[in-house]
């Protein structure tokens, strides 16, 4: 089993239901409203460790009834939660409008994620004990960075979601062994559309890259070997929030068990697919045996129809 540390947020995913998201000024009516626990780095490890990994998480909850619930639903999924602290005040909460197409507006709201600025001495040890560690961008660049600079002197992997999208120093940089945005992050990162050519200049920074790409799959570059591109199943999608994270998750779950990356890159869109096709966050995330299943190459019921659906990493 692979040991896998979290460094992120935690949010409760505020998820409104809408036939279309309103324009501005616009106001529609929703048909469902539902409390979803959430954050790109709770979502990341729940993914994970339903995928099959030992999980631990470093982050912050709010002292209010979110955070509870929170640091409950961490737990429910097996994550260890010994070093998520309780901020006094509010929880970080998501704001989330999803459409009828399954795709999703979001507004993030920090809480108790902003006040995470620096590692303990704890969080320190649990690092060096794991094999991999994730990072996204809903806490302080500066906790993200001592994340990965501890990391790397540790000789750990590091694996940076940079989402939301935004101008990411070169000492995180520096540090991170394999950088995994969408497509529209990498374009955000390097002006370039070209997922490939987004590909080659971020190698210039960081020495492997995965860019997911929607319907057309996953995009792995890594320096000095030619570029995998693994496709994604065709699916119906009900609610794309949370699919890139579940990607991130079963990945780093993948790669940490030594599968072959287009293997990895398969087996984490097979994760990605399942939970499109559910609603809410952590909620509609895989277990491992529904992965293999789905992975199963001589599975031939998963459903194949014109809505492909999109595996938005910027998604909570």
């Amino acid at each position: 089993m692979t040991s896998i540390v979290v460094l992120g947020s935690t949010n409760m995913d505020l998820v409104a239901y809408v036939p279309r998201a309103p324009a501005r000024g616009e106001t529609v009516t929703g048909r469902e409203f539902r409390t979803v626990p959430g954050g790109k780095g709770a979502n990341q490890a729940v993914a994970a460790a339903r995928a099959g990994a030992d999980v631990a998480m470093i982050g912050a909850v709010g002292s209010d009834d979110f955070g509870a619930r929170l640091r409950d639903a961490l737990e429910h999924s097996g994550v260890d939660t010994d070093l998520l602290r309780t901020s006094e005040g509010p929880s970080g909460t998501a704001h989330i409008v999803v459409d009828d197409e399954g795709g999703n507006a979001i507004v993030v709201v920090p809480g108790a994620n902003a006040a995470l600025t620096s590692l303990t001495h704890g969080d320190e040890a649990l690092i060096a004990n794991a094999d991999t560690l994730l990072l996204q961008l809903e806490l302080p660049l500066s906790v993200v960075t001592a994340g990965a600079v501890t990391a790397r002197g540790l000789g750990v992997r590091t694996v940076l979601t940079p989402a939301p999208a935004q101008p990411l120093p070169d000492e995180l940089l520096a540090v991170t062994d394999l950088l995994a945005p969408n497509e529209h992050e990498a374009a955000a990162l390097t002006g370039l559309a070209d997922p490939h050519a987004a590909a080659e200049a971020l190698l210039r920074k960081v020495p492997e890259v995965v860019v997911t790409l929607g319907a057309a799959g996953s995009l792995y570059a890594a320096r000095g070997a030619r570029p995998v591109v693994v496709p994604a199943p065709r699916v119906r999608a009900v609610d794309t929030t949370a699919a890139g994270d579940t990607f991130v998750g079963a990945l780093a779950v993948a790669l940490g068990e030594g599968r072959p990356v287009p293997q990895a890159l398969a087996w984490a869109s097979a994760a990605a697919a399942l939970c499109v096709q559910r609603p809410g966050a952590s909620s509609s995330m895989p277990y491992r045996s529904e992965i293999d299943t789905a992975f199963d190459p001589a599975n031939d019921d998963r459903p194949n129809d014109d809505h492909d659906h999109r595996m938005e990493a910027d998604a909570l």
